[in-house]
């Protein structure tokens, strides 16, 4: 089911476009890495969907509607735009409490909220004295409050620690894979992001880049099939009279044209055993330099 639709969407600030003509969805259960370099278009896409920004012409849409006219939005969509939307003089208990009045929600939620991104122990304390990575878990615990199936997460992982960011992945593996809920993600660090989403929406300039499941992202479609095994020239020979095109380098065969099923297939028939077969990957951080080079 689509959670979040981006349907042509143009946004213009004076003479600078900085969204032109975007499109992607967000379906439930799965996470969605926004990416593109600095200035590409990514928080005001954000900003739009929830009613932040009016665009020129296009649609943003959660759960078929527009933000404003959600009937509870706080229950619908958990929103992380920025950590510094705090008044500095309450307690991240109060801060939230807040949150709840406005929404229509028991106070416990406050404390749970806080319970389930480890702030229990500073939910009395006053929101000026928290470090970055401490208010960036507040804002979570906000977007937390009503419980809602649809996350918009700018650059959540800013000012975490490596403990914060391993508990931010499996925070939203959770939310996503295991409740159900639509996640997406801008960010910049793009190894978490790697170990993190199902797919991808890449953006440049305010124009779409690529979007697709992860995997198809990383493997090209003519990427090659590593391999080893002890009768290297036996298996090439074999290889390339079934199709494939076959490089060699230290025992080491890559294999284009054939995939790892047909591979296999090969080396069977063949009677050779295989010690390696693996699909050799692109990383993440690879590929968004190729596709925006000169983009930025």
């Amino acid at each position: 089911m689509t959670a979040i639709e981006i349907r042509n969407l143009t946004k213009s600030f004076g003479p600078v476009r900085a969204v032109d003509d975007v499109s992607f969805t967000v379906a439930a259960g799965t996470i969605t890495g926004y990416l593109g370099p600095n200035g590409a278009g990514k928080t005001t896409t954000l900003r739009t969907l929830l009613g932040l920004v009016t665009p020129d012409s296009g649609r943003a849409l959660v759960n078929g509607q527009p933000y404003a006219g959600l009937a509870h939005p706080l229950s619908e969509v958990g929103a992380v735009l920025e950590a510094t939307n705090f008044h500095p003089g309450r307690s991240a208990r109060d801060h939230l409490r807040v949150l709840c009045t406005a929404a229509g929600l028991a106070h416990r939620r406050a404390d749970e909220a806080l319970d389930t991104v480890g702030l229990t122990d500073v939910a009395a304390k006053r929101v000026h004295g928290f470090s970055l990575g401490m208010r960036q878990r507040l804002a979570l615990a906000g977007a937390l409050i009503g419980k809602p199936k649809v996350y918009i997460l700018d650059e959540p992982a800013n000012g975490l620690d490596p403990a914060g960011i391993q508990w931010l992945r499996g925070f939203m593996r959770h939310l996503a894979h295991e409740q159900g809920a639509a996640v997406l993600v801008s960010s910049h660090v793009l190894a978490e992001v790697e170990q993190t989403v199902d797919q991808v929406v890449i953006i440049a300039r305010g124009r779409l880049v690529r979007q697709g499941s992860l995997d198809e992202l990383v493997t090209n479609g003519d990427a090659a099939i590593r391999v080893r095994t002890g009768k290297p020239a036996e298996l090439a020979a074999a290889l390339e009279r079934a199709g494939g095109r076959v490089e060699r380098a230290d025992g080491l065969l890559r294999v284009r044209g054939l995939d790892a099923e047909a591979v296999g297939q090969v080396a069977l028939s063949e009677r050779i055993v295989l010690t390696e077969v693996a699909q050799e990957r692109s990383d993440l951080q690879q590929v968004f330099l190729e596709l925006t080079e000169g983009e930025s």
